[in-house]
């Protein structure tokens, strides 16, 4: 398995981290991005290199992605806060001291799906669509304006937690709890999830590893009937999971519900995000879950 000390070495010049190391700014995933130098940052945090020069200038390139908005952008260059916000969010308030948590606060409380709006609602109604029992809950979208989907919504969920936990907030606590639905409302027929759309094509659709363990994990503090078929779908994923992204979301999800899942043996492929993932799992199974109990 690749060695998750390496991150620093990983690290471009601005700070900030590719999803391949190695390629340029101009290669599809080459250049800094939000989302891996918060995976980065977070498993540096795991690993006990959360004080280190490397971790303190990826801080500061997270703190340069705040828009005017108070939202983060995906990259310097992208002119729109996104989704990528809550990843910001959930990392140690001590370490992105640079960032206006207030401002990004209150941008990932204002985002919402297109769906969620009850004018959307009351529109789909007029032209005869069948409104699913989902689009009654505020879920997140990727990019502002677009539909809510399940990964968004489960990482959001856990950074609204973690802002509950530093004051408690009438509006943070319904975000949370309409997050929570939207999930549970989404589960397809095998009890996991999938992007979100349980029915895009007409006909009911399968879960899929990764964004089964997000929503899993996003629902840890769940009463035990609501998830079991969640947990039992996230189980027989990773007996038979190829990637080890999916298998470490997989594991920090069985974890955060109590289960021990065993130990999986898979190829890494040495991405930013796979490597920082494996390095939380593995945080997860000796008892700290940077994605539930981050300071």
């Amino acid at each position: 398995m690749l060695n998750p000390e390496t991150l620093p070495q990983r690290q471009n010049p601005d700070g900030g981290w590719s999803y391949h190391p190695g390629q340029p700014a101009g290669q599809p995933g080459g250049g800094s991005w939000t989302e891996p130098t918060c995976y980065a940052l977070l498993a540096l945090v795991a690993i006990g290199l959360g004080g280190s020069d490397a971790a303190r200038r990826g801080a500061q390139f997270l703190a340069s992605t705040q828009g005017a908005d108070g939202g983060c952008v995906p990259r310097r260059s992208v002119g729109e806060s996104t989704w990528v916000t809550a990843l910001v969010l959930l990392l140690p308030s001590a370490l992105v001291a640079g960032l206006d948590r207030n401002r990004a606060a209150a941008w990932l409380l204002r985002s919402t799906g297109r769906e969620s709006g009850w004018v959307q609602r009351w529109r789909l109604r007029l032209l005869g669509v069948h409104v699913e029992e989902s689009f009654e809950f505020d879920g997140w979208p990727w990019y502002p304006g677009a539909g809510a989907w399940v990964t968004p919504t489960a990482l959001s969920v856990l950074a609204m937690e973690k802002l509950e936990r530093e004051k408690v907030d009438a509006s943070i606590q319904r975000r949370i709890a309409d997050g929570r639905a939207f999930l549970l409302a989404r589960r397809c027929r095998d009890g996991g999830w999938n992007h979100g759309s349980t029915k895009a094509l007409g006909y009911d659709s399968d879960s899929y590893p990764e964004t089964t363990g997000t929503a899993l994990l996003a629902l840890h503090s769940s009463a035990p009937a609501e998830v079991s078929r969640g947990i039992a779908a996230a189980e027989r994923h990773l007996a038979h999971c190829e990637s080890q992204e999916a298998a470490s979301w997989l594991i920090l999800a069985l974890l955060a519900h109590g289960r021990q899942p065993p130990a999986v043996q898979i190829p890494m492929h040495g991405g930013t995000i796979e490597l920082a993932l494996a390095a939380l799992a593995d945080s997860a199974r000796r008892g700290s879950n940077l994605f539930l109990n981050s300071a």
